[in-house]
């Protein structure tokens, strides 16, 4: 079973920065790629980034390339989100994800940390 706790989520004003952290365990660095993904309300779940197993490979949405940066602990087994420069419409539920080696798909998810950015 993967288990991903996130966290760091909360109320910013635009402009703020907030870093989201995913707390998953050894097996789950071994073997998965980690990504952030949002949903706002009304609207289909999106993908944020991700960083692939070697820790060096970044992907991010055009929406958050410069105001986003993903990273990866490995002594904490912990992937982070950092958010600068937020916006209103950044406002979402931002879910942490898991996708193993072997497949093409997030398959683990974990409960999401809501993020809301006043204007």
């Amino acid at each position: 079973q993967v288990q991903l706790v996130e966290s760091g989520g909360g109320l910013v004003q635009a402009g703020g920065s907030l870093r989201l952290s995913c707390a998953a365990n050894e097996r789950i660095f071994a073997a998965y790629t980690l990504g952030w993904f949002r949903q706002a309300p009304g609207k289909e779940r999106e993908f944020v980034a991700d960083l692939l197993r070697n820790g060096g490979t970044a992907y991010l949405a055009n929406s958050v390339k410069g105001r986003f940066t993903i990273s990866r602990d490995k002594a904490k087994f912990t992937m982070y989100l950092q958010m600068n420069n937020l916006k209103p419409e950044d406002t979402a539920i931002y879910y942490c994800a898991a996708k193993p080696d072997t497949g093409t798909d997030f398959t683990s998810w974990g409960q999401g940390t809501q993020v809301t950015v006043s204007s």
